[in-house]
């Protein structure tokens, strides 16, 4: 395994069909394709990253192939070629009841508690840049829109976001230490398939530097 990827690892569902991660090239670049045929899974690392030491988030990806039934706008067909995953810690305390038996639910079932709160950065077959959705899963896990339907398929795409005002603007306060981050592909709502490549993923810090977790190939 490359060294840039040491220290990630797969991370299944319960009872979901998993998606393939593998090492590829597209447009001369070293990348991780993702290939979902009717399923979902992660491939994600774990960090600690203090809030004021994170600004941006700049990533690279490919889509390849996505279906035009996907969208992550409706739970039965919350599927997308491309996300990135970030997961937050912060005061457990603070959830509400449905939220702490939420997170009490998912350890039962995988052996560990979801982050405090996650940011996703999601490519959607048809949801408008921008849009920020709350999950019908979890209010702990907010979606931003980054791009949107078959424009730029094919080709190397570069996304930056200042992440600190995108957690702002989804959750409505401030992020606290940045804990993990993921990929994930997938066609498990809309039992579809999804291919997408992901390129580096830099977290940047005030100065532009990329921090110690990032992906660089």
């Amino acid at each position: 395994m490359p060294e840039a990827l040491v220290d990630w690892s797969a991370k299944e569902l319960p009872g979901k069909r998993v998606t393939q991660y593998s090492l590829a090239k597209r447009g001369g670049q070293d990348c991780v394709l993702a290939q979902a045929a009717e399923s979902v899974s992660l491939w994600r690392r774990a960090l600690k990253i203090e809030p004021e030491q994170l600004e941006a988030v700049q990533f690279d990806w490919w889509i390849h192939t996505l279906d035009a039934r996907s969208s992550v706008q409706e739970a039965d067909t919350d599927d997308a070629p491309a996300r990135l995953l970030l997961g937050f810690a912060g005061d457990e305390g603070s959830l509400s009841l449905r939220n702490r038996m939420q997170f009490e639910l998912v350890q039962t079932l995988t052996g560990e508690a979801p982050p405090f709160a996650t940011l996703m950065y999601v490519w959607d077959a048809h949801a408008a840049p921008e849009t920020v959705l709350i999950s019908t899963r979890s209010d702990r896990v907010r979606k931003i829109v980054v791009g949107s339907g078959e424009g730029g398929r094919g080709t190397w795409q570069r996304l930056r976001r200042n992440v600190r005002a995108d957690y702002m603007k989804a959750f409505g306060e401030e992020p606290g230490r940045l804990t993990s981050m993921a990929m994930m592909t997938d066609g498990d709502n809309t039992r579809s398939r999804a291919e997408a490549c992901y390129g580096n993923i830099l977290l940047l810090d005030a100065h532009q530097q990329a921090l110690k977790g990032s992906l660089q190939f």
